[in-house]
């Protein structure tokens, strides 16, 4: 079986050789770099590339923001931090637990990898399931790829190098552990997938949509000057935070409506979707997956006990 093995292996090394991801760091502020990913699903011909990281130049040395989908993701970066500046990479800062986000992280270990304690736990319960699904949505990117944990326990408050200073924001709407980060020396604000623009956000972990709506209004009260989402292009205005309130208000009332009328699953993923949002990319295939997600809980919400009118 290992000869098996080792041939097949060996046959597949050529396409192995032409797995490349082509990070084109763009300065959208001062010191400030954006790795933007597509708002594609993931596929392997992107390699889970869907993403947007970033890096900050700073006096001190380099910060990054989220690490990718893959050891070989990670390592693409570093590259492209090395081809733009020769100060060493000092720190990095995990805004959620989600595989996109943080499966990068064995290319950065030799330096601190932050995230919220939630984040952490999070990412020990649910990392190794979430990378093995990685490799079956985009093969063979992940070869080598394994869960590397935060080293650095973050809370809320000013994270300062050089002359840059991070608030750090401690919020939870996407998976109940999200980092928020805003740069106050250029206000760049790193909302990671608290904010999703022009491409459907994801609901898996979500703790309820009152609870993400809640974060939205703090990140937009915040004095920031460009926008730095999860998925999509950076924005100067507030239609990120418009166009996710609206989605959120629209999906709370679509399965409130669906729990109060008795309509059942099958029929809710069917919903029509506004025209408002068809242009914005996967929004059927995120409505099936956000119903299988938080349906439940609404239809539970309208479930009365049948013994509640009973005296006791």
């Amino acid at each position: 079986m290992r000869w098996m093995l080792l041939l097949f292996m060996s046959l597949s090394l050529p396409a192995l050789a032409d797995l490349e991801y082509t990070l084109k760091p763009r300065e959208i502020a001062e010191d400030t770099w954006l790795l933007e990913g597509s708002t594609d699903n993931f596929t392997k011909a992107n390699g889970g590339n869907i993403v947007n990281t970033a890096f900050i130049v700073t006096e001190q040395g380099v910060v990054v923001i989220d690490t990718g989908p893959s050891k070989h993701y990670g390592e693409a970066m570093r590259k492209a931090i090395a081809a733009t500046t020769d100060k060493p990479v000092i720190e990095v800062l995990l805004t959620h637990h989600h595989p996109d986000h943080v499966l990068g992280n064995q290319a950065f270990a030799d330096v601190p990898i932050g995230a919220l304690a939630g984040t952490t736990e999070l990412l020990h319960q649910q990392g190794d399931a979430m990378a093995e699904n990685m490799y079956r949505l985009v093969g063979d990117w992940m070869r080598g790829t394994e869960v590397v944990l935060p080293t650095q326990a973050l809370t809320p408050g000013v994270l300062s190098f050089g002359d840059h200073d991070f608030r750090l924001l401690s919020l939870g709407g996407h998976t109940g552990a999200d980092l928020a980060i805003l740069d106050q020396k250029t206000g760049v604000l790193f909302a990671g997938d608290l904010v999703f623009y022009q491409r459907a956000l994801t609901t898996p972990n979500s703790p309820g949509l009152a609870v993400w709506l809640a974060d939205i209004a703090i990140l937009e009260a915040l004095p920031w000057s460009l926008l730095v989402p999860g998925h999509g292009p950076v924005a100067t205005d507030t239609k990120p935070f418009e166009q996710m309130r609206d989605y959120l208000t629209w999906l709370d009332q679509l399965m409130r409506d669906g729990a109060a009328n008795g309509r059942d699953m099958a029929e809710m993923i069917r919903s029509p979707i506004p025209e408002r949002f068809t242009g914005i990319s996967l929004s059927r295939y995120e409505l099936i997956r956000s119903v299988s997600h938080l349906y439940p809980r609404y239809e539970r919400g309208q479930m009365t006990r049948v013994d509640s009118g009973k005296n006791h």
